[in-house]
């Protein structure tokens, strides 16, 4: 592995936040925001048990918000580094900012709409000092209600993006076809392509190695793509089950849900395009753009029977038309 004493632009070297010569905090957590004021609010009031005794710097970066996010953190956690762009960064950008502020000898991206369990990130710290040679690590992540969500995922194949686009019946769901660790235990670690980015938690010099996350990524697969290369420089990702994170999903990204939509497809053809050869590409944009003709189908029959509106409706076939051109 080469380059772990290369730090990519912005990231200082590890030291105390005052430079007064005190031991850098142990974990560095960057949260980035964008009018989930009381999602965050938890988020933040769940840290002090999910790190014990762990040194913690939490930075939060707020893209832009308009729901009095940072007057509601300045109010009730004085001690979190408030960050404010004053626009939307996207969540790359907006996690670059905080990464190139972090001090910590780990660093955590973490959802603004997570609730870490107890303990959790302080085991998540423990499983990479016991495991030099391993870069990052995600948790088991559960939705509100108990239930598991994907411990891990590998990197994307055709057969993942012909699921994603036509499920069939949710028989192949949480299936290795569909790029899902279905036999993984739940007691230890085992390895993972990557976890979702709910939840990341990395060593520093693995992110020196890799860089900063690709701000090409507006939204969706920064996380991936960031795996990737964080893989390719030779640090190896793991799941850790035992670390528990609840994780409400999407509540920043509903505020804009065809505009998201957008989003997520073009964030999937930029990274297609990266790592896979001509033929791969065409195939998976055959596949979208099929899936975007039979979505604005669906779209026009449930205007028809009253189960969208006017607007819903044309916000939805606008969607799968840009999409479509992509």
């Amino acid at each position: 592995m080469s380059g772990r004493s290369a730090f990519p632009p912005g990231l200082p070297e590890a030291s105390a936040p005052d430079g007064a010569g005190a031991p850098a905090p142990d974990l560095s957590i960057v949260i980035v925001s964008w009018n989930t004021r009381e999602l965050t609010l938890r988020c933040l009031a769940a840290l002090a048990a999910a790190t014990g005794e762990l040194r913690v710097e939490t930075i939060v970066v707020d893209n832009g918000s308009t729901d009095g996010s940072p007057v509601a953190i300045r109010a009730r956690f004085p001690p979190v580094r408030l960050v404010e762009p004053g626009r939307n960064l996207g969540f790359a950008g907006g996690n670059n900012a905080g990464l190139a502020l972090a001090t910590g000898r780990f660093v955590c991206l973490l959802n603004p709409d997570t609730e870490p369990q107890p303990s959790a990130l302080t085991a998540l710290v423990g499983f990479l000092e016991a495991h030099p040679a391993i870069g990052a690590v995600g948790p088991r992540l559960r939705n509100p209600d108990g239930s598991e969500q994907a411990v891990g995922f590998r990197f994307p194949t055709l057969a993942q993006i012909f699921l994603d686009l036509f499920p069939l019946g949710g028989r192949f769901a949480d299936t290795r076809l569909n790029g899902r660790y279905p036999d993984a235990p739940r007691d230890r670690s085992f390895p993972i392509d990557f976890p979702l980015g709910a939840c990341i938690l990395a060593r520093r010099e693995a992110v020196a190695a890799t860089g900063p996350l690709d701000e090409g990524f507006f939204m969706y697969s920064e996380e991936v793509d960031w795996c990737r290369r964080m893989r390719t420089a030779g640090w190896p990702i793991w799941c850790l089950p035992t670390a528990e994170v609840v994780h409400h999903g999407g509540q920043s990204v509903a505020q804009q849900s065809a505009r998201m939509y957008v989003e997520l497809h073009r964030s999937r053809l930029r990274y297609y395009r990266r790592y896979h050869r001509p033929p791969f590409v065409r195939a998976a944009r055959l596949l979208t753009r099929t899936a975007m003709l039979k979505e604005a189908a669906v779209a026009w029959c449930a205007y028809r029977r009253g189960g969208l509106s006017r607007e819903q409706r044309r916000d939805r076939v606008r969607a799968c038309g840009r999409i479509y051109r992509l």
